[in-house]
């Protein structure tokens, strides 16, 4: 039996022995009065513990949980693991992009029983900001029905709304398989689940993060696909590139956050904070002349800060304008649909400056953005990741590296896949000349095994011949395929497969030290390429 420990405090250590001996009679008598509550095997296996060192070691336990499987992403897929399970959970089901919506409800139900044994509520609301425009920058999952908004409201209940994987998250689980990425086990040993997602795309900058862990935390701001794609090409093309370089007009420019807004921080502030992964955002929401209105100005804010609640923000301008503390200020109205549009209402005579710079000092029009891109990178231990706080080059350098990888295993698992076709249409080629004696051979025999033992004794695998995988596949042809332009066919095939094996043999032995050169590093290249051909155009949110 299994023995369980009981953490007592320490200070009890010099109890009389006769009092222990009397609790000790005392529990018999009472487990002999109360059968199965206290069994003797129970209370002989009760180990004493000092509570110090009981609440240490299960508060590091549950350190550690959190640190590595709730609050931090991982830099290769920039996913925690609620999100990465439910992305897979979906993809199980064939929820992709073109397919039908499916009930939120099933999707978290599943989730919970298959990998993530934890609060139904808790996937829910991760499901829904991963399908939240105002929450991240290109939406993971495609929703279907009230999924909250900007103003603070709630998403409906999981019951009335529908889901699917957005275009995008197609190409975070393009690549998925066994082959391709390490698995584990799920919580119960009944499944097995991804570690990583084979995502082509840089999700841990594009998208950003938010996550309280213990001792430590997450907040990365979102950025555009465009420019995060650019600045992998450029460091593919010198990865010494300095880390300066990659903040520029034609790599990253700033965070580019799905709500707009302006960050404010000079090229120096940014490209600081990007080096140390560590700093504070000053991001402004952005503002329009909106012309006249009974005899009064109209200033139009066009875009809010990232994360602030559109309708507490109204309501704080609203409380401005009652008090009088800002008396250039008139009216505020809400006159947002998709786009934000909130109307300030001012004297005629107002300075709009003035009326910013309080707007600025006394509102969310104005805030800061704290960033930590702390993340986990890989260890030793395919299964567990270990917190760093990255600069912006080493997260792109991560990704890049993780792409080589599922490149490479994905080369090896089409050459695996090609060699046992080879192997098979070989056999075919094998048997054309003497296909009526094959034929002769099944006829007389008695039955597939029979066949199978007398064509391999007729065509030895020692001697250049039949092995019992090929045998099988040539019982198991289909007599169509045995005509001539069907065997023209098989052997036309089989001259692609050879050719593109050799492709990928050479390509498997080249180094790729050298990434301007390496056959693999440009496979890399070409999917980046096509992620900015696919989605690049997305327009720039925010104002650097």
């Amino acid at each position: 039996m299994a023995k369980r420990s009981t953490a007592v405090n320490s200070d009890d250590g010099d109890q009389d022995t006769d009092l222990d001996a009397s609790r000790s009679k005392k529990t018999r008598r009472k487990s002999t009065q109360q059968p199965g509550l206290f069994d003797d095997d129970m209370v002989d296996s009760i180990q004493r513990v000092s509570l110090r060192d009981a609440a240490q070691e299960r508060y590091l336990n549950y350190s550690l949980s959190v640190i590595t499987s709730r609050a931090l992403p991982d830099v290769r897929d920039g996913l925690k693991p609620v999100q990465r399970r439910i992305l897979f959970q979906m993809d199980q089901e064939g929820m992709n992009f073109n397919s039908k919506h499916r009930k939120c409800a099933k999707v978290v139900g599943d989730v919970m029983g298959n990998f993530h044994p934890h609060s139904n509520d808790a996937i829910y609301e991760a499901l829904v900001r991963m399908a939240q425009p105002f929450s991240l920058r290109i939406p993971l999952v495609d929703g279907s029905g009230n999924f909250g908004s900007i103003d603070g409201d709630n998403a409906a209940a999981m019951r009335y709304t529908e889901c699917r994987m957005s275009a995008v998250a197609s190409e975070v689980l393009t690549d998925l398989g066994t082959t391709i990425v390490p698995y584990k086990p799920n919580y119960d040993g009944t499944r097995q689940e991804p570690v990583v997602l084979p995502s082509r795309v840089p999700n841990l900058l594009v998208n950003g993060t938010t996550g309280i862990a213990v001792g430590m935390a997450t907040n990365m701001p979102p950025h555009n696909l465009g420019e995060v794609c650019r600045a992998l090409l450029k460091l593919l093309a010198d990865p010494e590139i300095k880390d300066y370089q990659l903040v520029a007009n034609d790599a990253i420019q700033g965070p580019d956050f799905p709500t707009g807004g302006m960050v404010i921080n000079s090229k120096e502030e940014l490209r600081e904070i990007y080096r140390t992964g560590q700093g504070s955002l000053k991001v402004r929401g952005t503002t329009a002349a909106g012309g006249e209105h009974k005899g009064s100005k109209i200033l139009q804010v066009t875009s809010i800060p990232y994360g602030v609640n559109k309708a507490s923000l109204v309501e704080r301008i609203a409380e401005i304008v009652l008090s009088g503390k800002m008396p250039l200020i008139e009216d505020v109205r809400d006159l947002s649909t998709k786009d934000i549009r909130i109307d300030l209402q001012l004297r005629k005579d107002a300075d709009e400056s003035k009326v910013l710079a309080y707007l600025y000092k006394h509102t969310p029009l104005q805030t800061n953005f704290a960033v930590n891109m702390t993340c986990l990178v890989p260890t030793e231990n395919p299964n567990v990741g270990a917190p760093s706080r990255l600069g912006l080059k080493e997260i792109l350098w991560f990704f890049l590296q993780f792409r080589l990888e599922v490149v490479t295993r994905r080369l090896e698992h089409e050459l695996d896949v090609l060699l046992k076709r080879m192997h098979i249409l070989e056999g075919f080629v094998l048997i054309f000349d003497a296909l009526d004696e094959i034929i002769r051979i099944i006829r007389k025999s008695e039955g597939k095994s029979d066949a199978a033992q007398k064509i391999m004794q007729r065509f030895p695998a020692a001697k250049g011949g039949l092995d019992e995988e090929q045998t099988d596949a040539i019982l198991e042809l289909k007599l169509y395929r045995l005509a001539r332009l069907e065997i023209n066919l098989i052997q036309e095939e089989l001259r692609e497969k050879q050719k593109r094996s050799r492709e990928i043999q050479r390509l498997l032995k080249e180094k790729t030290d050298d990434t301007n050169k390496s056959g693999r590093w440009a496979i890399v290249r070409e999917e980046i390429e096509s992620l900015i051909g696919k989605y690049g155009k997305l327009k720039e949110n925010s104002r650097r």
